[in-house]
């Protein structure tokens, strides 16, 4: 009975001593395990049994992104201007084992390390290329620090000022500088409005007076071709008056000639024709030869015709 019963204790000793020395890495992290004080093993994800009173697990390592803020370093420009900037640094460890024997402690390691990189990196620029040049200053912090960094097991990701403290007189001054500069880029909007205004005001008045010109241009063009068709018209109308004399003249002496008008008639007629032209106007007419006899003999014919009525 009393065996048995030391059995059991036994037993459930063992059980424990076992499941003490039972071990479940979980995900993104790294346990490293020491064997009598000397390196033996790093752990990965998944479940690990250790040897009892032997293995101790020396550091649990955690493997994500991390991030981790400094608080504001004095640094000094080139133009000897001092000021206050915070860093923002992540990394992510990358050996457990470097990182678990590399340094005793990293997280002021790397403290230490920004500031100093930092102070280097302000030394070589002036106070206007500090506040300008945040990408630069990234990058070359960044990159020291990645490789300082490596034989700790740790990797730099990336290395962000965070802000950027000039002193206060510095930045009164900046103040007024950026109040002057928003007056003056002020100054020249309202300048180059007033130009373009006045641009707009003299293109509208040229585009006004080429219509102007324009249309003074139709409207002689119109009224020339309205007097030329006007003076068509009235030369067409001459000509048709023309034509029509022509034609009635025509008509006459188509008529003289199918009466068959004896030459006296026609001596006659002309003698008439003279009288018309003379229309108490002329002063003086000259009667060819031919219808000189005729003249006379109208005339013998006119006084006996008044000698008969007296």
């Amino acid at each position: 009975m009393i065996g048995i019963i030391i059995f059991l204790i036994v037993l459930i000793l063992a059980i424990a001593i076992l499941a003490s020395n039972i071990r479940i890495v979980p995900q993104a992290e790294a346990y490293v395990v020491e064997r009598l004080g000397a390196y033996q093993q790093t752990w990965g994800v998944g479940l690990h049994v250790k040897v009892p009173f032997i293995d101790r697990v020396a550091k649990k390592v955690l493997l994500k992104e991390q991030v981790v803020d400094f608080a504001p370093q004095p640094v000094i420009t080139k133009d000897n201007v001092t000021m206050r900037i915070d860093t923002v640094v992540f990394y992510q460890i990358t050996d457990p084992k470097l990182y678990a024997y590399g340094v005793e402690n990293p997280i002021m390691a790397i403290e230490n390390l920004t500031a100093t990189t930092l102070r280097n990196i302000i030394g070589d620029l002036e106070l206007d290329q500090t506040l300008t040049s945040r990408e630069t200053i990234n990058t070359k912090m960044r990159a020291t620090l990645d490789v300082a960094t490596d034989p700790w097991g740790i990797k730099v990701n990336r290395v962000e000022l965070k802000n950027i403290i000039p002193p206060a007189a510095i930045q009164d001054a900046m103040e007024k500088q950026m109040k002057a500069e928003r007056e003056r880029r002020e100054a020249i909007l309202i300048a180059e409005g007033e130009k373009k205004s006045r641009i707009l005001r003299a293109e509208g008045q040229k585009e006004s007076l080429i219509l102007e010109a324009e249309g003074e241009k139709e409207s002689a063009i119109l009224r020339a071709d309205a007097k030329r068709e006007a003076t068509i018209r009235e030369a067409e109308g001459q000509a048709q008056a023309i034509l029509k004399i022509q034609q009635a003249n025509a008509d006459g002496l188509r008529f003289m000639k199918e009466a068959k008008v004896d030459d006296a008639v026609i001596q006659l007629k002309s003698l008439e024709a003279f009288g018309k032209a003379a229309d108490g106007k002329a002063t003086k007419i000259i009667i060819p030869s031919e219808i000189q006899g005729i003249a006379g003999l109208v005339k013998s014919i006119t006084e006996i015709a008044d000698t008969k009525e007296s």
